[in-house]
């Protein structure tokens, strides 16, 4: 169970710590508070993970939300304080869809090739700044970019943190970074006062909630289906969208069930017994209360890293979500030109009254896709 609930971790955190510290930087977080922002993730995640799995006797194990550290990421003009409010408020809707069937049942309305498209729409913006900067720095880009490609073919989990490794070995050979004194300190938890602004919340909390639904929490659910489990739905939400709010407090953003980490942890190298191979996710969650008393030290190493280094992750890293976000968005015939729009209108970082681009995509698909049913019920 350790070989696979370290590399889970492993994986999850090397793969898409640069998304988060995007994120923290575009709501101008201070290092304070984004050492607590990925504290409160990695004991949100032990602890939700230590839960459900002990609870219902099944290896669930939850992952921080990388589509949803993007859609921060691309969003202009919030605070820290406004994010926090969005990122309780957005939990709070994930718990409340685990216990309101309506909401639920509001959320599946929307179809799949529109949510897929605006989550495409904030996804792309970071894949075309990798591509960016491999013209501008090609002697740290391009090794990253190939090993990522080469360990691709055999392991795709693991092509994003061997593309890590390999821009830092980039670096010590160019001497492109002065690295720091590492010193290990215990990291705190920073309490952030929530402001709750309207606009905000429509435009980050709202986006955030719909992508980790679409894009976390429901693969997640298909993944331990795959895996002859059967995921305990409304609970799960419960856990993840409460442990979301809490951490909110602290400046973090959400957590989410995993998909790929938790595929790892559900095969037979596991256990061979599939009743008990529940007890990953206690070790899961010991690997990730490591991971953040030790995330000081790994922060300070990754910043002092150059910035296309860490451009070039978070685009490879999202290139995944990405190609599935994509293949959703045109998936159906019928959803593909309100799609296309939704996707246009997400990826142009447009603001208007202070609500971001990729609610501005989702209404402006919605609104095409129902004008286009219509016309077409009339014709019938």
């Amino acid at each position: 169970m350790f070989p696979a609930a370290l590399v889970a971790a492993l994986i999850g955190f090397g793969s898409s710590i640069a998304i988060v510290l995007s994120a923290a930087a575009a709501v101008g977080a201070s290092p304070a508070q984004t050492t607590s922002w990925i504290l409160a993730l990695c004991l949100a995640k032990a602890a939700g993970s230590a839960f459900l799995s002990w609870r219902y006797r099944v290896p669930a194990v939850l992952a921080w939300s990388t589509p949803g550290a993007a859609l921060i990421a691309a969003s202009a003009g919030v605070t820290m304080a406004e994010a926090a409010g969005a990122f309780i408020v957005s939990g709070l809707l994930v718990a409340l869809t685990g216990v309101i069937g309506p909401l639920g049942r509001l959320i599946r309305a929307i179809p799949d090739g529109i949510a897929g498209a605006m989550l495409a729409g904030v996804l792309l913006p970071f894949s075309m700044a990798g591509a960016r900067v491999a013209g501008e720095s090609p002697g740290l880009v391009l090794p990253m970019v190939a090993v990522f490609a080469l360990v691709r073919l055999f392991n795709a989990p693991m092509a994003v943190l061997a593309a890590l490794l390999a821009g830092l070995g980039a670096t010590v050979i160019t001497g492109a970074a002065a690295w720091p004194d590492l010193t290990f300190h215990l990291p705190g938890l920073v309490l952030v006062a929530p402001e709750f602004s309207p606009g905000v919340l429509i435009g980050l909390a709202v986006p955030l909630y719909l992508v980790n639904m679409a894009s976390q929490n429901l693969p997640g659910f298909a993944t331990m289906r795959a895996s002859g489990y059967e995921p305990p739905v409304s609970p799960a939400l419960g856990v993840t969208g409460g442990l979301s709010a809490l951490a909110g407090l602290f400046g973090a953003h959400s957590v989410t069930m995993a998909a790929i980490t938790a595929a790892i942890c559900m095969g037979p190298d596991v256990h061979s017994d599939p009743a008990r191979r529940w007890k990953v996710g206690i070790v899961y969650a010991a690997i990730w209360i490591c991971l953040g008393l030790f995330s000081p030290m790994i922060l300070m190493l990754l910043t002092a890293l150059p910035a296309a280094v860490m451009v070039t992750l978070v685009a490879l890293a999202l290139l995944g979500p990405l190609t599935g976000a994509l293949a959703t968005a045109c998936a159906a015939p019928d959803q593909r030109f309100s799609a296309t729009l939704t996707l246009a209108v997400s990826a142009s970082g447009m603001t208007a009254f202070g609500i971001g681009a990729a609610f501005w995509g989702l209404m402006a698909g919605i609104a095409i896709f129902g004008l286009e049913r219509l016309h077409a019920a009339r014709q019938r």
